[in-house]
């Protein structure tokens, strides 16, 4: 080909790609692999030969499979000084992306006596279509064979010969530069613009994310929809163990996203969509390149990364605060169930390919200090941390001591079963009156009338004032103060309190803030958190 159409597709004042030099000396013939993240990730693979490198694009990479074969596409030939290439090709130039040296070393033909017959056997390979060669790089060894398969003279297939370095295990897995031994990602990460590094690193994870052999546990299967998340189980005390990870609990919504054919859907546990509520967060999920089912908490942090409720809660009106999904699991990924997979592999995988974009983040755990991390976050002032067992598969729809939760404060849901008279200096109403079901039946806890902001008592009450009924939901009327009025037991609420009587009632219960992602029916006493673990 010469190098007249490596010339012509470069701008070499806008491209740290070397330029065409002539002057060689004798020398054993080289070769190099690069690794490439242009339009598509790539291998390039090129082989010194009549003076420059001989070049075919391998889009899935080499195989030490002799079972595989790998198609490989001729493209124009590269000067020999480029066997020594790495860095990023600029944005706007042919290939723009990072190039890493994969690997390197001399190859030669299997049957050459010496030099001079070595680079005649190999150009006489090269005109048949039919290029044998064996590899002595730091990664590739062995015989390989290039073979020409179409008649348009690009089409070639990579294959790799029987020999005592014939594998069956993905070499593909060592993605460091055998010089820099930097990933094609911490390449890209030096001087370049912020939102090209980001489509980048987006595209750079999603593909070798896809290559991972992680996938191959994993079913193909249709993807589910309406995902009822798994729940984790109160517990008192936080624990050290080297088998659990823990995560920080975020204050805010639990949500899946469904991601497919560049539509995202956006639910609550209990499938009330948050697509128009939360539309920040659904447009960025759009912009994923894949299809995927994710688990995590939408909430908006303070400009100190607090997550405060009550913005998350009047975020549509104000949007006061940083609307931000933390995404901590895994479900489907490209066609492949992975609820079966052991939760830390899950997060792995999820970590490599959530795409860096507004309102997206991954949330991230420690392993093993649960006991410090949940100092850290108490400290903060945070909600608490969940504990879950680094193997632990996804249970869909039920609550598991696979993952348990540690609240800094003592918190529990109630349903809203009415209201008391307000009493001298308040309006709208004195307590609200509380229950949980126990065994189908409404039971009262007690009555909560301290925390409320003035705001709260009349939304509170304008939201009770439709569902007001004469008949008492409970089946033992409870005891009040003042005069009650009893409601539809349909809205839920969340106080805080210092304990259990005998009796089963809160202790000083004090509100903290309605729940609208939550329905009556799941509202449970909470267990007492007794045992760490299970």
């Amino acid at each position: 080909m010469g190098l007249r159409e490596y010339t012509a597709k470069r701008q070499f004042e806008k491209t740290p790609e070397p330029k065409p030099d002539s002057h060689q000396e004798k020398h054993r013939l080289v070769f190099v692999l690069h690794k490439h993240a242009a339009r598509a990730l790539h291998y390039d693979l090129r082989l010194e030969l009549g003076g420059v490198l001989k070049s075919w694009a391998v889009p899935k990479g080499p195989s030490l499979d002799p079972a595989v074969k790998r198609l490989a596409v001729m493209v124009e030939d590269h000067p020999f000084d480029y066997k020594d290439f790495e860095g990023v090709i600029p944005e706007g130039n042919y290939g723009a992306g990072s190039v890493i040296i994969w690997d390197r070393g001399f190859y030669h033909h299997p049957f050459a006596g010496d030099e001079n017959e070595n680079e005649q056997l190999l150009l006489n390979g090269l005109r048949k279509g039919d290029l044998k060669f064996v590899l002595e790089g730091e990664k590739l060894h062995g015989e390989f064979a290039l073979v020409k398969t179409g008649k348009d003279g690009k089409s070639w297939l990579l294959l790799k010969k029987k020999d005592r370095y014939a594998a069956t295990g993905d070499i593909l897995k060592e993605n460091l530069s055998v010089v820099s031994r930097k990933t094609l990602e911490e390449t890209l990460e030096a001087g370049t613009q912020k939102s090209f590094r980001q489509k980048k690193t987006s595209q750079i994870r999603l593909h070798e994310a896809m290559e991972n052999e992680e996938l191959k546990d994993a079913p193909v299967k249709p993807m589910p929809h309406n995902i009822k998340p798994m729940l984790a189980t109160l517990v008192k005390e936080p624990f050290d163990d080297p088998d659990w990870l823990f995560e920080v609990k975020w204050d805010g919504y639990r949500a899946v996203a469904d991601i497919r054919d560049g539509k995202a859907f956006l639910y609550s546990r209990n499938g009330i969509s948050f697509e128009e509520k939360f539309y920040p967060v659904v447009e960025s999920l759009r912009k994923f390149r894949f299809d995927a089912v994710l688990d995590g908490e939408i909430v908006v942090v303070d400009d100190l990364g607090i997550p405060d409720f009550q913005l998350l809660q009047h975020y549509r009106k104000s949007e006061n605060g940083h609307l931000l999904y933390y995404v901590f699991d895994l479900l489907y990924f490209q066609g492949h169930d992975l609820t079966n997979l052991p939760l830390l592999r899950r997060k792995e995988l999820l970590k490599k390919i959530l795409p860096v974009l507004p309102n997206i983040r991954f949330s991230d755990h420690v392993l093993k200090e649960g006991v410090l991390f949940f100092n850290v976050v108490r400290k903060k002032g945070l909600e608490g941390i969940i504990a879950k067992h680094a193997q632990s598969t996804y249970q869909t729809a039920g609550r598991s001591r696979q993952w348990l939760k540690v609240k800094t404060r003592l918190t529990q849901e109630g349903v809203i079963a009415g209201f008391t008279e307000p009493g001298v200096g308040r309006k709208h109403f004195g307590t609200l009156i509380l229950g949980v079901f126990k065994e189908q039946e409404l039971t009262c806890i007690g009555h909560a009338g301290g925390g409320f902001t003035t705001k709260e008592l009349q939304d509170i009450h304008e939201k009770l004032e439709p569902l007001i009924q004469k008949e008492c939901p409970f089946d033992v009327k409870p005891v009040t103060n003042t005069p009650a009025t009893w409601v539809k037991p349909e809205l839920v609420c969340e106080v805080v309190f210092h304990g259990w009587t005998d009796e089963g009632v809160m202790r000083q219960p004090v509100f903290l803030r309605m729940r609208e992602d939550k329905t009556a029916g799941e509202v449970v006493q909470g267990n007492d958190g007794k045992g760490a673990k299970p």
